[in-house]
């Protein structure tokens, strides 16, 4: 609890405008513990995602669930946070704003919302925010241990595993934990595609979060084509990428599991029968790449297994 109380005090409150900081300060340090997300829309309540329900904040910092009579965010609270984060220069974190967030120092993200600026098929960036989620990143170490033996069984291979589960479910902490778990047993080169900085939580180009110590990371990298870089260049033994979907993270995959790199993967749906309608996914299942299917859903908490499948 301690460790949760320090880290929103040193690597979240400071990034909010003046009047937010204040308010979230006035809360019980105890609620840090379950801090999922802060959310600021303009002329909207500010909200705090807290576990499983949402919370309005008044201005003495007490929660509510009646959003009325309930501090209102400002056009200046999102242009102040938008400054800090971005250390008053907008145009270092170009290319970070034009996916969509920012990544701070201890791995935290902050989605963006706003007016898209396209150029031809391409977002170009986003200017006239209008709303930030700033979402706080946790480490839960051997999270993943109920399921690593079915990942690494006791021949030592690595399983082609796919971690299916709708979002907020805690697949990319599992992904994590597999990870370092992975790096710190045998002698294995392990690679983290990571498109949308959230494994390895890189701030700067440095992991922010523990991947293990024979980990490398391909960050803000397309998952296709950092698969294929991955098997190029860095001679890895295990493949880590997150949320596949389309056509060409498939023939990725496909390329990998042929050049003898095992591959664990995420993606969304809620269970089998919701993956199975999805033709690229489809096609993965019928063609037997992947070896194990963990199934994770929230009903026990964040990170609950469903389900562990066998396909090999």
């Amino acid at each position: 609890m301690t460790g949760d109380k320090e880290m929103v005090n040193q690597q979240i409150i400071p990034y909010l405008s003046p009047p937010i900081k204040k308010i979230i300060m006035h809360l019980d340090e105890s609620l840090f513990t379950s801090l999922e997300e802060i959310r600021l829309r303009s002329g909207q309540p500010l909200v705090m995602k807290i576990g499983e329900a949402d919370y309005a904040i008044d201005i003495k910092g007490k929660l509510a669930q009646d959003f009325r009579n309930t501090y209102v965010v400002t056009g200046e609270d999102i242009y102040r946070t938008i400054a800090s984060l971005s250390d008053n220069s907008l145009y270092a974190f170009e290319e970070e704003i034009k996916r969509g967030f920012i990544t701070v120092k201890g791995g935290h993200r902050a989605g963006l919302a706003g007016q898209v600026v396209m150029e031809g098929n391409q977002v170009r960036t986003i200017k006239d925010f209008s709303g930030i989620c700033l979402r706080i990143a946790r480490e839960i170490k051997n999270c993943a241990e109920p399921v690593l033996k079915n990942v690494i069984p006791g021949s030592g291979q690595i399983m082609n595993t796919l971690i299916i589960s709708p979002p907020r479910c805690g697949k990319t902490t599992f992904l994590r934990d597999i990870t370092r778990n992975i790096s710190l047993s045998g002698q294995r080169n392990v690679v983290v595609v990571d498109e949308r900085s959230e494994i390895a939580g890189c701030y700067r180009g440095i992991p922010q979060l523990d991947i293990g110590p024979r980990t490398d990371v391909l960050d803000a990298c397309p998952k296709a084509l950092g698969m294929i870089m991955a098997v190029r260049s860095l001679s890895p033994q295990v493949i880590i990428a997150d949320e596949i979907g389309r056509t060409e993270d498939a023939e990725a995959i496909q390329e990998c599991i042929n050049a003898g790199v095992s591959v664990i993967s995420s993606v969304h749906a809620g269970n089998m029968q919701e993956l199975s309608r999805r033709p690229v996914m489809k096609n993965l299942l019928e063609q037997k790449l992947f070896q194990r299917g963990i199934v994770l859903s929230r009903r026990q908490g964040p990170g609950t297994v469903e389900e562990i499948i066998r396909w090999a």
